[in-house]
């Protein structure tokens, strides 16, 4: 049987107790799905529609919820600036103006530092560390407590792989370099880059590029070939950095009200949490099949692939390591996780290290090229 089928005929067979009662019917012989009342919610998005593989995991999870209910809960998804601007997305779930949200956690590290956790941390998990982290090492326990602070109930909403390191107006040789340069990066990464000398600035996604090109930012970072490439950066900006040491494996979440969660029948629960893990598979999936092509394109158009200077990486190392360390004496919170998350971390890596990073470090110089 197709997985698909299962699953939603799994939803189904769940339906004839749930949703009958929901519905308070008697009798008939009608399918017991049709008798559940129907549920639209409105989902705001923190990213751009034209951005098809990021923006569409909200479509992914729209379509599946869908398919799983028979159409009975239906969730419509909106991009940013349509509803609300992408970066007051989790302020729209907590306030109930949206009953859901897909966004990156660590846009909101102002209200609560111990949000880059659900997204990403300078020198952190890469994808597979932390969706094992998320999933099976108490992570989704721990950032559902944060969560709950503000109102929402989180999910995995997908992963873009580790990302690169940016674009840049001019060559970067040194860590001197960097002082005094204006740069558009988030969260964690950017209070990073701060520290190093640069002029820090947070813009969503449909927002970058005319601040490039006007010269009101100097360099930015987003995600990696196909989505920067559709974003048209290198037009303005011929030098693309990496490795996008702040973001290995940064993770989207879907965001629901914790209100509207508890209104919903337990069966269209189960709905979302299923169509949530599969947009959160296919999107990864998804980069890592259309950033290949992407990055030959963007060196065709005569773009400059460089690694960050050495003492770029040293030095943005320490720093990192100095302000995780840095929040565990303000909060309680944000101790717990940093504890458990590195332990995590250090157990990831050295697994990582002795099987993947040994095959890699051998294989791909040696098949990259043929």
């Amino acid at each position: 049987m197709q997985r698909r089928e299962f699953a939603k005929k799994a939803v189904l067979g769940l339906a004839g107790g749930g949703l009958a009662a929901c519905a308070g019917e008697e009798g008939g012989g009608a399918p017991a799905v049709q008798t559940g009342r129907r549920v639209m919610w409105r989902l705001a998005s923190s990213f751009p529609r034209g951005l098809d593989t990021i923006y569409g995991a909200s479509e992914t999870l729209s379509k599946r919820i869908a398919a799983l209910t028979d159409g009975r809960f239906q969730i419509r998804a909106y991009p940013a600036g349509e509803l609300v601007p992408g970066l007051q997305v989790l302020d729209a779930v907590q306030q109930g103006t949206v009953q859901a949200g897909h966004s990156a956690s660590y846009y909101y590290t102002g209200k609560n530092p111990a949000l880059a956790f659900d997204a990403a941390m300078p020198f952190g998990l890469t994808v597979r560390g932390h969706n094992a982290w998320l999933l099976h090492g108490g992570g989704l326990e721990r950032m559902r407590e944060v969560f709950a602070d503000f109102n929402v109930v989180n999910f995995p909403g997908g992963n873009t792989g580790s990302q690169m390191g940016g674009w840049f107006r001019r060559p970067i040789g040194s860590l001197a370099d960097l002082r005094g340069m204006k740069m558009r990066i988030p969260g964690l990464g950017g209070e990073v880059m701060s520290r190093l000398g640069v002029s820090v600035q947070v813009l969503s996604g449909g927002d970058i590029y005319p601040a490039l090109e006007r010269g009101a930012i100097d360099a930015t970072e987003w995600v990696g070939p196909y989505d920067d490439e559709k974003l048209g950066f290198y037009k303005v900006a011929k030098h693309y950095y990496y490795p996008g040491w702040w973001e290995p494996g940064p993770a989207l979440s879907f965001y629901v009200n914790k209100a509207a969660w508890e209104q919903l029948p337990k069966v269209y629960q189960e709905a979302f949490e299923t169509a949530s893990r599969e947009a959160s598979l296919n999107m990864m999936a998804e980069y890592d099949a259309r950033n290949p092509p992407a990055l030959a394109r963007l060196l065709q158009q005569g773009v400059q692939l460089r690694p960050f200077p050495r003492d770029m990486m040293e030095a943005a190392l320490r720093e990192s390591n100095t302000l995780l360390e840095s929040r565990v004496a303000g909060s309680p919170q944000y101790r717990k996780i940093y504890d458990e998350w590195k332990r995590w971390r250090g157990d990831t890596y050295r697994w990582f290290a002795t099987a993947d990073h040994t095959y890699e470090s051998f294989a791909f110089p040696q098949l990259a090229a043929r």
